[in-house]
């Protein structure tokens, strides 16, 4: 992977960003997103943010390399803090789990006016941003899921707004639009979650009987019955 050819993954990310956005990539590792991204005119700028030295450097150097540096601007810190409110159109936050992206969005929601869209590509958890989005005034308007060197991954797409309806708690766990495509990756991906949760909850129920051991229980009862629901759909 490098600035002329992105991963399935992030290429999938690249695909959401909108013509002419200003974009900010927060994690951006080798800053590989955001260079393809304006060296194929899709974003008129971008910002590169990282929190780590090494990953900074790297972003830093492959900038450089691409002789983007008038356009790129690749800043150190942590999560939404490299930005300024207004300066972006466009946030990316991928390769991170969704409990992870859901805090950078909730600590750094000063910086979120005058933003409108969010590319969300969490590793895990996607449940977890499906929650914040809704009460932060913010809507699903596509999803997509993929699978790619034998790990599957979502990608979130957040526009401003309120959607026509409450996510149900089925939709938050599975995402509203992936189930109504419900694609070989979402089927395979759900298969495998039921078939682990209900090796968990057999262990649990061969478990000494514990408060939390129930309620663990309880939680993933209710996961099943959800997944299992959809699958036989």
């Amino acid at each position: 992977m490098n600035e002329n050819g992105l991963s399935k993954r992030l290429h999938c990310v690249a695909n959401y960003i909108k013509k002419g956005m200003k974009i900010a990539d927060i994690g951006s590792d080798h800053a590989y997103l955001p260079t393809y991204s304006v060296k194929q005119g899709i974003a008129s700028s971008a910002v590169a943010g990282e929190i780590a030295q090494g990953p900074f450097q790297s972003a830093k150097d492959q900038v450089d390399h691409a002789g983007l540096g008038h356009l790129i601007d690749v800043r150190k810190g942590d999560g939404l803090e490299v930005i300024q409110p207004g300066e972006v159109d466009c946030i990316i936050i991928a390769g991170m789990g969704g409990p992870l992206i859901s805090r950078i969005l909730e600590r750094g929601k000063d910086k979120l006016p005058g933003v409108s869209r969010l590319i969300l590509q969490p590793n895990i958890g996607a449940e977890h941003i499906r929650r914040w989005l809704q009460p932060n005034g913010w809507s699903l308007t596509d999803e997509q899921i993929l699978e790619e060197d034998r790990k599957i991954y979502e990608v979130l797409v957040c526009d401003r707004g309120v959607p026509e309806h409450p996510y149900n708690e089925k939709e938050l766990l599975l995402g509203p639009l992936l189930m109504a495509k419900k694609g070989p990756v979402f089927i395979k991906k759900w298969s495998a979650e039921l078939k682990a949760w209900e090796e968990i909850l057999d262990h649990l129920e061969r478990a000494q009987a514990r408060p939390e051991t129930e309620k663990k229980k309880q939680e993933l009862l209710q996961k099943i019955m959800m997944v299992k629901e959809e699958l036989s759909r």
